[in-house]
Parts: structure tokens; C-alpha cells; sequence
């Protein structure tokens, strides 16, 4: 295995990843872009640069594969045309976001093979930390790579399985016992649909269904978006596949330990999401909660920073009694600063995302609340605002621990020397951000904010799951 430098290193080239996945059978024969498209829209939040569709028509002789992508907005890469151009009642799709430098149209998905079994089409979302050593096997296989993404070479492992399997789902299951790490699969080939979540349910995958369409998505919102009813979330370890005949559970990758990544319920998933039984929402209310618990200020109101922290703001000021104000307005036309790619790009968006409503704050003692402090950057520029804008103090309280560890597993954690709190106590950072007062999360209550599901939070206290060799192999 590589070390943790290295895995760094590599991170800053663009490999790792946090995006959406969606995929569709409708087995009455009707068209199911339009849907994709929706659904998709409802997964934006997962990815921003660049997004695909691909269908089969099932309703012929032999399926036959149609697709797009590009890099942009769903709403930017598919427009009217487009979409009533793509023919067929089975297809998936994917919205994408990648770390520095992984940004390129060649790096889109989902990515669509034609091998000797005929046509496979993929889409990934997690990180294998097991990727050099796959890529090297397969590059001295004959593989050529065509991007710089982990999605790639399970793409070409499960064609490399498939020529001596008896089909698409068997060459799956043997595939998974090569990779390590966080990934939710749905892969499409031209009859079948199959949706594959790693044994520790690192990556979120559900599935539902609307008349006789199945549908998977990374979250319950995006089968809203398209009509659909929930059913349930797709355990980790099971592989679920759809043909015309209806749903295959296979459970035989399942295992006992469960590692459950727990930025999905700080901040990550949308709020109207529901993820292994858990909502979001209430997630969030307790998070605030457990926050106001641990760190009550002597302050004359609530509020959180648009839109990441509002709802723990909520439960902090339902658990201390102080009002909730919004103190800022959100342009809505601004995207995510999290995961835009460059640190550049991020301070460019925080000056125009968010603007102070100065009758609000002027002359008030303010408690901020929001999910993280990653770089610091963010939070420095919002306290100067709310400080230009007459607030007398503001404290800082922040849903989650203090980030000290990258993550492995697609994540956009950077590596530790972005992490200001790897280099700095609570108190330096305070000082660094001008806060009148920080608090964090303490990491024993993050249990409570999620009842007995199993976790992870190695970006808080270092125990990965699947680490270095040390773990349980996937």
C-alpha cells in the first residue's frame, strides 16, 4: 500500500471524489432521460464540474446505447434537444466533483466501454485507496487509460472478470473483491441495471421505485425529483440487480462492521434526504443541539451560515432558547464554496456569495454556527463582515470536530497541511479567524447525533476503516 503521503500526494493531482449517481429501469419501455436529467438536477449539490447520461434501448432486438457528457451544470450540458435525443428506458447517471486538477471532460461520467462482451456503461462515486497497485496490475495487462480517475480501473476489471463469468453481475461481485475503499456503483449494461455500495456503507445508495421503473440514486431527494417512492436504502455489501423480470438482492460481500461516513449528516447530503433511516434534517437539529450543550454562549442570538449551517443554527437556538435570525443573504447563483477547486476560486465566491443584513447583526453579541472549519479562510472573511457590519462579538461554534486527518474514501478533506487545524490549537485558530469565542463539536456526541449506526469519522480521530493494509480487506 502506498503511504500516507503519497496518498497526498495524489489526492492533489484530482484523483479523489465526492459526486452523485443515478440510474433508472422502467420496464414498461418508456424514455427515461428526462428523468435522469431530474434526477440529476436533484444531485447537483454532489458535484458541480461535469456531469453525464447514458441510455439502451431494450425494447429492440439488442439494447443500443446512446450518451452524453461534458463538463458544466446538468442544467448547462443537457438542454431540450439534447435530452429527446437520447432513446431509451434504461440508463444511469452522474454528477461529478474532483479535487485539484482532475477536472477535464475526459475525467466525466459516466464512463461507457465497448469490449468483447459488448457495451458497459459506469458510474462511481467514493475512492479506492488500493489504486496504484490496480492500475499498475492492469496496465500490465494491456489496459490503456483514457483518464486519470479510480472509476476507470473498476470499469476495466469488471470487463477483464466478465470474460469468464456467466454475466455482468458475477463479474461485479469478483471485481469487488479486488477494490478497497468507499464507492456506490451503478453499472449498466444493455439489458441490466446493477447497483453495487461498499461493505462498510461508506458511500450512500438508495433504491426506489415509480410504477414499474426502478430507480438507485446517492440520496432519497433525487427519487422525489422524479416521482418516485422510496423503498429502501441498499445495505452495504449488497449488490441489487434490475432486468425486465424485476429486482436480484446478492449479500454476499455483507459483513458486520459498518463505518457509515458521518459528513453526509454534517453537511454533505441534502436536507430533505433521508440516509439508513436517518433524516438529515433531525440530524442536523441534534447536531445543533449537542453543540449548544457543549459550548452555550452568553449571546443575543442564533444564526448559521448560509446554507451549510443554518439548521444547526436552529437546533442550537431551540436548545438554548436565544432567537435564530438569518444575518445573511445568499446569492443563490453561486455555487458551493467547499468545493470549488481552487483556493482562489473559493475566496472569489465567498465575496459574492453572501452579503450581511447589517439591521440584523448592528450592536448584537452573535453566535455563528457552521458545519466545518477546514481552511479557515471562509469563516476569517464572514466574522470581518458581520464585524464591518456594527455585530459587537461573534462566536464561532461549529457542528463538527476540529478536521486533523484527510480522507481516503472521496471526501473532499484535504491533505493535512490545508488542514489549519492539524497546524493550530483551538485558540490559535480563534485568533487566526477573529472570533470572539470557538467551539467545536466535541467527537463523543457525534454518536448520539446518529442513535447505533456505525460510523466513520476518521477525519476526526484517525481510525479509517480500510487503511494501509492494517483493515479488513473490501
Amino acid at each position: 500500500m502506498k503511504t500516507k503521503t503519497e496518498w497526498n500526494q495524489r489526492r492533489e493531482t484530482g484523483v479523489g471524489e465526492e459526486c452523485g449517481v443515478f440510474g433508472i429501469y422502467d420496464i414498461d419501455g418508456k424514455d427515461v432521460a428526462s428523468s435522469i436529467y431530474y434526477g440529476l438536477c436533484a444531485l447537483q449539490h454532489r458535484g458541480q464540474e461535469s456531469c453525464g447520461i447514458v441510455v439502451s434501448d431494450t425494447r429492440g432486438e439488442r439494447g443500443n446505447i446512446a450518451y452524453h457528457k461534458d463538463q458544466g451544470l446538468v442544467s448547462e450540458v443537457f438542454k431540450a434537444d439534447m435530452l429527446a435525443s437520447l432513446h431509451g428506458n434504461l440508463g444511469i447517471g452522474h454528477v461529478r466533483y474532483s479535487t485539484t486538477g482532475g477536472s477535464t471532460r475526459e475525467n466525466a461520467q459516466p464512463l461507457v466501454l465497448n469490449y468483447i462482451k459488448g457495451t458497459l456503461a459506469l458510474a462511481h462515486n467514493g475512492n479506492l485507496i488500493n489504486a496504484p497497485e490496480l492500475k499498475e496490475e492492469l496496465v500490465y495487462g494491456g489496459a490503456i487509460f483514457h483518464t486519470t480517475t479510480d472509476s476507470e480501473m473498476i470499469a476495466y476489471c469488471i470487463a477483464k472478470e466478465r470474460v469468464h463469468t456467466r454475466n455482468v453481475e458475477e463479474a461485479i461481485l469478483c471485481t469487488s473483491r479486488k477494490i478497497r475503499g468507499g464507492y456506490a456503483l451503478v453499472v449498466m449494461s444493455p439489458r441490466k441495471l446493477v447497483a453495487l455500495r461498499d461493505p462498510f456503507g461508506l458511500k450512500p445508495l438508495c433504491i426506489g421505485k415509480r410504477g414499474h421503473a426502478y430507480v438507485v440514486a446517492s440520496e432519497s431527494c433525487a427519487l422525489d425529483a422524479v416521482g418516485a417512492e422510496f423503498i429502501r436504502d441498499i445495505e452495504p455489501g449488497e449488490m441489487i440487480a434490475i432486468t425486465k423480470d424485476g429486482i436480484i438482492s446478492n449479500k454476499e460481500l455483507q459483513q458486520e462492521k459498518r463505518a457509515h461516513c458521518i459528513f453526509e449528516y454534517i453537511y454533505f447530503a441534502r436536507l430533505d434526504s433521508t440516509m439508513d433511516g436517518i433524516g438529515i434534517y433531525d440530524a442536523r437539529i441534534r447536531l445543533g443541539r449537542a453543540l449548544a450543550k457543549a459550548w452555550p454562549a452568553d449571546a443575543d442570538l442564533v444564526t448559521g451560515v448560509p446554507e451549510s449551517g443554518i439548521t444547526a443554527a436552529r437546533g442550537f437556538a431551540m436548545e438554548t432558547g436565544l432567537p435564530f435570525e438569518l444575518a445573511f443573504y445568499k446569492n443563490s447563483y453561486v455555487g458551493r464554496t467547499f468545493i470549488k477547486p481552487t483556493q482562489k476560486e473559493r475566496r472569489s465566491s465567498v465575496r459574492i456569495k453572501l452579503n450581511v443584513l447589517e439591521p440584523v447583526v448592528r450592536g448584537k453579541r452573535i453566535v455563528l454556527v457552521d458545519d466545518s472549519i477546514v481552511r479557515g479562510t471562509t469563516m476569517a472573511n464572514l466574522i470581518r463582515m458581520l464585524k464591518a457590519a456594527g455585530a459587537k462579538e461573534v462566536h464561532v461554534r461549529i457542528s463538527a470536530p476540529p478536521f486533523l486527518y484527510p480522507c481516503y474514501y472521496g471526501t473532499d478533506v484535504p491533505s493535512n497541511d490545508q488542514l489549519i487545524a492539524s497546524e493550530h490549537t483551538t485558540e490559535e485558530i480563534r485568533t487566526l479567524i477573529g472570533a470572539d469565542s470557538l467551539g467545536y463539536m466535541k467527537i463523543e456526541d457525534l454518536q448520539t447525533v446518529v442513535g447505533d449506526l456505525g460510523i466513520c469519522k476518521a477525519c476526526f480521530d484517525n481510525q479509517y476503516p480500510v487503511s494501509e493494509g492494517k483493515e479488513s480487506r473490501i
